[in-house]
């Protein structure tokens, strides 16, 4: 596998980016942008770029924030200033995100007509938005994500597939928000999908998670069954 850290432009700032590439790479393969949490690219998004790469597509761990500002696993109140600094005008999520997407584009590998994001938290919130601009991707997946609109208004047409995976105990994804979020999308005629775990609250793929009463635990079973939602979802966008 050939793993890079990039560097690529977004306006005025320097974006770093993690790519991830399989080895044999015969023809153009498709693409999945990765979304990380509040924390910022690092160790978690990587890995999951890894693991698609060695699924057969290419996977580019994004960055939101910009280059060197990164979030910690200890002192938290770093990632939630991290977080409030984006979300002081959310709508430069797309642009950041089209950032990455123009760059990944322009790479020899990539097939421009098979591609999809996953987020990850505030990253699946992230790639939300980005199906909510129109983004022209064929999907997008949300994974213990932020569902709420933005205050941008969406696109007249979503053009990505939706899929969510949301904990029913998730204390930052209510079911009433899910509700909601259903209702949005059946608005806008999209074809969405959204599946919700029992017994499980925030952050139940990330193994380093384990303050309950934050609402935030790892869960094998959930995680299990998200990787065989997302192989297969990835699947339908890349028939």
């Amino acid at each position: 596998m050939q793993t890079q850290i990039i560097e690529y432009q977004c306006e005025d700032l320097i974006m770093e980016g993690f790519l991830a590439i399989g080895d044999t790479v015969l023809e153009k393969q498709p693409l999945i942008l990765v979304a990380h949490d509040w924390s910022g690219q690092r160790e978690f998004v990587q890995d999951k770029a890894k693991y698609f790469a060695k699924q057969g597509f290419i996977g580019f761990a994004v960055d939101l924030y910009g280059k060197g500002k990164r979030g910690s696993d200890i002192d938290k109140s770093i990632n939630q200033e991290l977080l409030n600094e984006l979300l002081q005008d959310r709508s430069v999520i797309v642009t950041r995100l089209q950032a990455a997407l123009n760059y990944a584009l322009d790479l020899p590998t990539v097939d421009s007509n098979r591609i999809m994001a996953v987020g990850f938290c505030m990253g699946g919130m992230s790639v939300l938005d980005f199906a909510r601009s129109g983004a022209k991707i064929g999907g997008v997946v949300s994974i213990h994500g932020i569902l709420g609109r933005p205050e941008t208004p969406s696109a007249s047409t979503i053009n990505a597939k939706v899929l969510v995976l949301q904990g029913h105990d998730d204390p930052m994804a209510t079911p009433q928000h899910i509700i909601d979020f259903e209702a949005e999308m059946t608005s806008k005629g999209v074809d969405w999908q959204v599946h919700v775990f029992g017994n499980t609250v925030h952050a139940f793929t990330n193994p380093k998670a384990e303050d309950l009463n934050a609402g935030l635990l790892f869960a094998p079973s959930a995680n299990a069954r998200t990787w065989e939602l997302v192989r297969n979802f990835a699947t339908e966008i890349f028939a």
